[in-house]
Order: C-alpha cells, then sequence, then structure tokens
C-alpha cells in the first residue's frame, strides 16, 4: 500500500508520520501551499512551516515536496467564505477546506496515485463490518440501524476520536464517501496529551509548537481586515432587540456573525448579536447573558450531505447527537425528516435539541452523529 501524508509543519502530523514510520510504513511526504504568494499581507506561516517539514523528512529520509495549490484554495475555498459572508452567514473555510483542497484539488494533482491519504486530523475510520464487531454488550447505533435499514455492508465510517475537545469529524463532515474511504487517521485513537508525550520522546522538531489558529492564508491580518478588502465598510445601527433602542453603529454587517460578542464597540456589556437585517444592513443585539432571545433549540438544515451512507428511514423521527461549532460541545436532539417531493427534491431535515443553544448562527454546519456519539453521518448548512 503506498501512502501520501500531508505535513502541516505542526506536531499533529509530525507524529503521524513517527507513526506510521515505527509500524513499518513509509510514506511520501507532501506540505500543501495555499498562502498567497505576491502579497507581503497574505502570507502564512509557510517559511517556518516548511523547515519543521524538512525536519521531519530529514529524520526518517523521506522526500518532501511542495505542493502548490494556491490558485485552488482562493477560487475554491476563499470564493465560498466571501459568497457566504456577503450573504449575512456564517461561512466555515476549514470545513471547505478540507473537501475541496486537502481530499480535493490535492487528489486530483498527486492523490490519485495512493491508496491512502494521511493527516494528523483527530478521528478514526471504521472500515468494512467492523461495525458489526464490538466487544461491548450493546450494539453499536450504526450497527443497528443498518441491521433495521436491511444493509448487510457499511463500507467506511468516520468515528468520533477518544478525545473530546480535539475531536475533528466536524471539520472533516462534508467530505464524499470516497474520499472517507482513502483516508488514513494514525491518530485517531490517541489523546492530545499523549501526541504531545510521543513528539517530546521521539525529539520531532514540532513537539513544542503551538497549535495553528486561524485561517492560514489571512497571514498578518485579521479576518476582519480581510474581508474589508472584499466588502468594504458601510455604517449601519445597532438596535437592542428587546427597546427597539439604538445602541450603536457598526460597519458593515458583514464583520459580525450571529452569537458574537465581542468587537461590538458597546459599553455596559455584555452585548450579543442574535438577528442581522441585511437588506437595511442593521444588526440587532441582545443585553446580558440570560437573555432568552440569544438562544434557540430548533432549526433547518439546507443541503444535507451524507459521509459514506444513508441510515434513516427515508422519513420520520431519528434520535442524534450533533454540534453546531467546533468548539461547542456534543447535544442530543431529534432530527425530523421528511420524503422527497417536487418542492423538496431531497426531503427536508430538521433538528430539534434537547436544551437551548446559544447562536445558532445561519451558514454554519449543523454536524449529525449517531444518538451514541459514536459515528458521524454528516452535515448541512443551518438554514436562515
Amino acid at each position: 500500500m503506498n501512502i501520501a501524508l500531508l505535513l502541516s509543519g505542526g506536531v499533529d502530523s509530525a507524529v503521524a508520520c513517527h507513526l506510521l514510520m515505527e509500524h513499518g510504513i513509509t510514506p511520501d511526504l507532501y506540505y500543501i501551499k495555499i498562502g498567497m504568494d505576491g502579497d507581503d499581507e497574505l502570507t502564512c506561516t509557510a517559511e517556518e512551516d516548511l523547515e519543521m517539514c524538512h525536519s521531519i523528512a530529514h529524520r526518517y529520509g523521506l522526500p518532501l515536496e511542495v505542493v502548490d495549490l494556491q490558485r485552488e484554495y482562493w477560487e475554491r475555498v476563499v470564493t465560498y467564505t466571501m459568497d457566504h459572508v456577503k450573504k449575512g452567514l456564517t461561512p466555515n473555510p476549514d470545513v471547505m477546506c478540507n473537501r475541496l483542497i486537502k481530499f480535493g484539488a490535492f487528489e486530483e494533482r498527486v492523490g490519485h496515485q495512493y491508496d491512502r491519504i494521511c493527516t494528523g486530523h483527530y478521528a478514526r475510520c471504521v472500515r468494512d463490518n467492523e461495525i458489526f464487531c464490538d466487544s461491548a454488550a450493546k450494539e453499536p447505533e450504526l450497527a443497528r440501524l443498518l441491521r433495521e435499514k436491511g444493509m448487510d455492508t457499511c463500507g467506511t465510517w468516520l468515528a468520533t476520536a477518544p478525545d473530546p475537545v480535539k475531536d475533528q469529524t466536524d471539520f472533516l463532515a462534508q467530505l464524499s464517501a470516497q474520499q472517507v474511504e482513502k483516508v488514513m487517521l494514525p491518530l485517531g485513537h490517541l489523546m492530545k496529551d499523549d501526541v504531545r508525550r510521543i513528539a517530546n520522546e521521539a525529539h520531532l522538531a514540532p513537539a513544542r509548537r503551538k497549535d495553528s489558529q486561524g485561517i492560514c492564508f489571512l497571514g498578518k491580518i485579521n479576518y476582519s481586515d480581510f474581508v474589508r478588502r472584499f466588502l468594504g465598510t458601510r455604517t449601519g445601527d445597532v438596535i437592542e432587540i428587546d427597546t427597539n433602542r439604538k445602541v450603536g453603529e457598526h460597519n458593515g454587517y458583514w464583520f459580525h456573525t450571529i452569537g458574537q460578542r465581542k468587537g461590538l464597540g458597546l459599553g455596559g456589556g455584555p452585548w450579543f448579536v442574535v438577528k442581522k437585517n441585511i437588506e437595511e444592513n442593521i444588526l440587532y443585539v441582545s443585553h446580558g447573558y440570560d437573555n432568552l432571545l440569544q438562544y434557540g433549540k430548533s432549526f433547518n438544515i439546507s443541503g444535507f450531505h451524507f459521509l459514506t451512507g444513508d441510515p434513516w428511514p427515508s422519513e420520520g423521527r431519528m434520535e442524534i447527537t450533533f454540534k453546531v461549532r467546533h468548539t461547542d460541545r456534543w447535544r442530543t436532539g431529534i432530527l425530523t425528516r421528511t420524503a422527497p417531493d417536487d418542492a423538496h427534491p431531497e426531503g427536508t431535515f430538521h433538528i430539534d435539541g434537547d436544551a437551548p443553544i446559544q447562536g445558532i448562527a445561519p451558514g454554519q454546519f449543523a454536524v449529525v452523529y449517531t444518538r451514541d456519539g459514536h459515528i458521524c453521518i454528516g452535515s448541512g448548512e443551518i438554514a436562515v
């Protein structure tokens, strides 16, 4: 089996390489370049990242190739991001980068030559009929769903990692079935502390390097400054939704997202963004931590995407676990699905959470799991 391993310069992919080599698997190493050349402000930490990658390659005597996907990143991920921002939605570039770049454009350019694409993500793959072979006395939820649907094969499914803080299944929840089939995830069974310990014991160069935060291509400028390049500024009112009283001004609804608390420039807080009027460029805010207008329990999902297959009945109510943002905890609720019709060729998907959720932001991905939280079924955008 030939393996392509995507190195990022961080500790996770470095340990992924170390573990493969320990198991007698020799991968080819690749670094994906997405920083924007020719723009001093839009450069990421590529130089330091590459230094770390070369260190790992030299350590194990492996070749390292840099794959330039700047144009593809700009055309696919940045365009998606700006289109969503312009519509007043909350995009998730990290999710789309995995689908369109790491397992998309890279596959088109290089990855098709390999049996597996290996990364340092915290998630697990359950292949073939492993899902039916569980040592626990209770039948796994996915196995029950597949059995009830009469499916005797389950393919490859994306399963959660044991580290609930670092689990990244939500970042991978838009992959295609073919992409899931090909992915290799050596860190899926490890806690982050274990990964750091392995890196330190093996004296890997990135062992003490901090985890990356934010979107790489932004480099030296922050997200708001980047958005300003595309959409400029336009002064609008900030209105307290309870009283309809103007409490401030903003520079454009596109700089703000539902649930946002910081960066509003309002005194006497806390203030939270609870609604946006796109046509009139108005932000509506609520005051205090306990204002019920900040919370919701129900929302629709548009364009629901199944990762591997559809284990559910074509319509009805399913008990699920779900997330509405990466930093949020897993939640439980009911997913109601309707059968396809002329108005909705793919049917409709609606979630009712068991408990209130703060800051449900249209455009973000709702990621759905089996009720036991073990298997990621798929995801779709939270609808307006």
